[in-house]
């Protein structure tokens, strides 16, 4: 065990750096964009074996088509069908988030009993980049079932292809890979000094691992193997989304507490609320019901809620193009129209306000996403808006992030 005067030593090492931003600045720190980033876009041999050489979601944004009147499908990308595993593709997309105000990626990242899968945007193109400094990088554990919905029939259930639940041996395989290639990176996105992890489904986590006390276990061994590293310990979240306790422990909050999270945050808004018309829903609509969850989050959670604005909405390129279009669930559900850079626009002042609000501590604000493409969530410029969404995160947020450009 640490002496009390080594162990006030690390803290106070960890501490400093904010006390003296805000010492200097007179101000608390300023709300940190942080954007999910997912790895769909780039061969695998796990996908060239099951649908072709090659084969990536671009396939099915490409497929897309109009399902009902005023559906604005296929989306096309103003920079093309790249693929992200090219360090010369992810450098410009690095270049794009830095200059308009984003300060991270949480990359959604997989790795099953079978091991990593849909890594090599992340290894390949991200950690290989000439400008990669610019922009901080994280991950979430996306550890859910991974289906076969590419793409998914109308009615018919999607045959399960990897199981989101780990046996404690691959968690620690997975986290001590994270430890070794992610965490040591000097462009890690650390929140109030520590490498922020986030978890996807909570629940998941601690079936595969045996129960409440065995979950902890494994915790308090990543922490620990992390400190050994010579970290001052983990940032841990966990996505609402996947904080559902049924079975496992009394409540969600008693989940939080007893695993050790420090803070949660949402994935995206139909995770809480979803769109109450079909086959479409105004954006406007569906913005102001989820914002207005928010300040109950803030006081339902024992923890830090960080705020959760997304895009849009439209998983059709998930679906047979020629089935009907009928609401029978993921991927066949309502359609977010009307979400215009200047509605989005609206949702991320709303944000802003929100988090200015906050208490001491961490400001951040979670979107969804950078490249959702097949769930008609993204900010990366297409042909119909150019770079309209990113220049709302700039108009709102402001500076830029990043040590300048670098050619």
């Amino acid at each position: 065990m640490r002496s009390p005067v080594r162990l006030s030593i690390v803290l106070l090492a960890v501490a400093l750096p904010m006390l003296l931003e805000r010492a200097v600045s007179g101000a608390e720190p300023a709300p940190e964009v942080a954007v999910y980033y997912f790895p769909g876009y780039h061969p695998t041999p796990r996908n060239d074996a099951r649908l072709g050489k090659g084969w990536t979601e671009w396939n099915l944004v490409k497929a897309a088509r109009s399902r009902f009147p005023g559906h604005s499908q296929p989306k096309v990308p103003l920079w093309g069908y790249e693929d992200e595993s090219d360090p010369a593709a992810m450098a410009k997309k690095i270049d794009a988030a830095a200059d308009h105000g984003i300060a991270a990626f949480i990359f959604d990242w997989y790795w099953h009993e079978e091991g990593p899968f849909l890594d090599g945007a992340l290894q390949k193109g991200f950690l290989k980049a000439k400008n990669r400094d610019r922009l901080k990088f994280s991950i979430m554990w996306a550890n859910h079932d991974w289906i076969d919905i590419f793409p998914a029939r109308a009615g018919v259930p999607s045959k399960l292809l990897y199981a989101g639940a780990v046996r404690r041996e691959t968690f620690d395989k997975a986290t001590d890979h994270v430890i070794r290639n992610y965490f040591s990176q000097g462009n890690y996105w650390r929140v109030e000094g520590k490498p922020y992890f986030s978890i996807y489904e909570l629940m998941t986590l601690v079936k595969g691992l045996g129960g409440m006390e065995k979950a902890r276990e494994a915790l308090d061994g990543f922490r620990a193997r992390a400190k050994a590293a010579g970290l001052p310990g983990i940032h841990l979240n966990a996505v609402v989304w996947g904080v559902q306790p049924a079975g496992l422990a009394a409540s969600a909050n008693e989940m939080v507490a007893s695993l050790g999270i420090d803070s949660v945050t949402s994935y995206c808004w139909i995770h809480h609320l979803g769109p109450p018309s079909f086959p479409s829903t105004s954006y406007a609509e569906w913005a102001n019901g989820s914002v207005d969850l928010w300040p109950r989050f803030r006081r339902e959670w024992g923890v830090p809620y960080f705020p959760n604005v997304s895009m849009g909405w439209d998983s059709s390129p998930r679906t047979t193009q020629a089935d009907e279009f009928r609401n029978v669930g993921y991927p066949y559900t309502p359609v977010l129209v009307r979400n215009t850079p200047l509605e989005f626009k609206g949702a991320l002042r709303k944000a802003r306000a929100f988090l200015e609000t906050q208490d001491l501590g961490a400001r951040i604000l979670t979107i969804n996403a950078w490249n959702e493409w097949t769930e008609g969530s993204y900010l990366e410029p297409d042909t119909a808006t150019g770079l309209e969404y990113l220049e709302a995160i700039r108009e709102v947020f402001g500076k830029k992030q990043g040590v300048g450009r670098k050619e």
